[in-house]
């Protein structure tokens, strides 16, 4: 008798369950998987086409290796009518670029986010609407990351290369214009990420720096932007990538002398603005030389890209 009671029992237990699971129909089911394996093939599909490009870059620029060699590609002289491909004069162009771009651009894309998150007023915030207010909420940061890279290359050529001509007495074409046209570009990315990361940062830990006594200059550079420091670290790197990988703005300023310039006020040229130039009618070893430097492109950004994933697992532990 006890034994008929606990089955029934059972029964009664185990059918809500059996109607939950019937509630889930075989179509839904269907569905489900079948958006699963799409989503599985959207991810697989951008990773195989990522692996295809290197390999195709890599395949194609193989006579660095076999022809010209590394000694020679790495040399300093580029003259590919003379048979010398050597990129470090255009790798540190672009380094020279990306360097004083940062040095421009990450003062003031955090300072941006500083003032938006920490002291901007709300009445500020609407007096300067919607260009500010929709800064902090990501709207005009998309607008002008948005802008086209040749809009930005006119307003370096027309506007700024002649200030700074006549600010060094030269043609204006060199690492200086390059680096506030660079600096425009970067500081949206680096202020979007580092309001992210500003934003983060419970307000408990404001509230009680100014519980022990500190001003509010005080409680955000000695408590909010040291907590932030690993996101505002990423913004920077990011940032970083965006400069080093620039190639139309950077082509219209710099004025693309493949050699080391003699002051920041000289032309230079960097990797991505001699590959624009060259690429149309170049052929063999110099065609396999430009997919050199792009390979060298590639390896610079997914070694940046590997910092922001250290950095963020090391945040996240």
């Amino acid at each position: 008798m006890e034994a008929q009671e606990n089955s029934q029992t059972e029964q009664n237990v185990q059918t809500p369950k059996k109607r939950e699971l019937a509630l889930v129909s075989r179509s839904t089911y269907i569905k489900e998987k079948a958006l699963q394996w799409i989503f599985f093939a959207c991810a697989f599909l951008a990773v195989v086409t990522v692996i295809l490009i290197f390999v195709f870059t890599t395949y194609s620029a193989l006579p660095v290796f076999t022809d010209i060699g590394l000694a020679d590609f790495f040399s300093f002289t580029w003259a590919p009518s003379e048979g010398h491909y050597g990129i470090l004069s255009l790798l540190a162009g672009s380094g020279l670029v990306t360097v004083g771009a940062l040095a421009m651009g990450v003062p003031l894309g955090v300072g941006t986010a500083v003032y938006l998150v920490e002291i901007a007023s709300k009445r500020v915030r609407k007096l300067i609407s919607p260009a500010v207010d929709a800064l902090a909420c990501h709207a005009a940061v998309d607008l002008l990351a948005g802008i086209p890279s040749i809009i930005y290359g006119f307003f370096g050529m027309i506007i700024i290369r002649p200030f700074i001509a006549q600010l060094t007495g030269g043609l204006g074409f060199g690492a200086l214009t390059a680096w506030f046209v660079l600096a425009i570009m970067i500081v949206p990315t680096i202020t979007t990420l580092t309001i992210d990361a500003l934003n983060s940062i419970p307000m408990g830990i404001r509230e009680a720096s100014y519980a022990m006594g500190a001003t509010k200059w005080q409680t955000i550079y000695k408590v909010v932007l040291p907590a932030a420091k690993l996101g505002i670290v990423d913004a920077i790197v990011l940032g970083m990538g965006r400069a080093i990988g620039e190639t139309m703005a950077v082509l219209m300023v710099v004025g693309n002398a493949p050699v080391i310039p003699d002051s920041i006020a000289s032309p230079i040229s960097t990797l991505t603005s001699q590959i624009a130039l060259d690429m149309s009618y170049s052929s063999g070893l110099h065609r396999s030389a430009l997919f050199g430097m792009g390979v060298v492109l590639f390896i610079i950004s997914a070694t940046l890209v590997g910092i922001v994933r250290l950095i963020s697992k090391k945040k996240r532990g």
